[in-house]
């Protein structure tokens, strides 16, 4: 895994999250790999992600495909 992901000053998470433990928080790295994690464990897995993946990814969220209801 990138040793850009190590540093948890990259990971960020929503605005919307109320609750720090709960939320997912994501990374960046300057050669456009994307990491995601549990935001209150940063010692569970986190998976990396290329551009295209996330990019198919977030326009799935869009759609509505993960929508609980």
């Amino acid at each position: 895994m990138n040793t850009y992901f190590a540093n948890d000053r990259h990971f960020k998470t929503s605005s919307a999250c109320i609750q720090t433990f709960c939320c997912v928080a994501v990374a960046i790295s300057p050669e456009h790999e994307i990491a995601v994690r549990n935001s209150g464990d940063s010692k569970k897995a986190t998976v990396v992600f290329n551009k295209d993946e996330w990019n198919a990814f977030i326009k799935g969220v869009k759609n509505g495909e993960f929508d609980l209801n």
